[in-house]
């Protein structure tokens, strides 16, 4: 969204903004000052530095190694513990990114002891379908899988980032701690 808008939701109040990617917040952000930005879109191995430096947060973290990265970088730039949610492919969708549910709780273990890290949470992206209700699954999945992660391995949060503008009430129904507002707020995307 433009920085216009974004300026209209703060002075109504809004403090924390999310961007997919890296370069789009890198121009907003110093325009915003007072904002706290999350990374909400898939990050590339070769951004983590800036994503460090500009986010406060990152909802996108899909492999051990990406995780690694993150702390290493948080810990040089003195951001650490850095918080962090991993994100789920919980519907083993090919054309999404994330931790299968198998792959995550063989993994969680080793995830939540990487020093210079704060595993808030998982998250997931519901499938997109013409009825909120369809994505139900896909939130529950989450959190049961939240759930059961959690008994084996306490250090990874309960947050769970789901949801979004079409899909927002049934994913706070269905738990979400945090959900991904922008159509809802700012109206559809500028042309490009």
């Amino acid at each position: 969204m433009p920085v216009e808008r974004l300026r209209g939701a703060q002075t109504a109040g809004l403090s924390r903004f999310a961007e997919n990617r890296v370069q789009e917040a890198e121009e907003k952000a110093p325009l915003l000052p007072g904002i706290s930005w999350e990374l909400v879109g898939r990050l590339q191995s070769n951004k983590v530095s800036r994503a460090v430096e500009i986010f406060d947060a990152i909802h996108s973290i899909d492999s051990l190694e990406l995780a690694q990265r993150v702390a290493r970088v948080a810990t040089a730039a003195q951001r650490a513990p850095y918080p962090v949610y991993l994100q789920v492919n919980i519907d083993a969708d090919e054309a999404k990114a994330g931790f299968t549910a198998a792959g995550l709780t063989a993994l969680a273990p080793e995830l939540a002891a990487i020093d210079g890290l704060s595993i808030v949470g998982l998250m997931t992206v519901g499938r997109l379908v013409a009825d909120a209700e369809a994505a139900r699954p896909t939130f529950r999945a989450l959190r049961e899988l939240s759930q059961r992660v959690r008994v084996e391995v306490p250090a990874i949060g309960a947050g769970l980032s789901m949801g979004m503008s079409d899909d927002c009430e049934v994913a706070v129904e269905e738990g979400a701690t945090v959900v991904r507002l922008g159509r809802v707020l700012f109206g559809e995307r500028p042309s490009a």
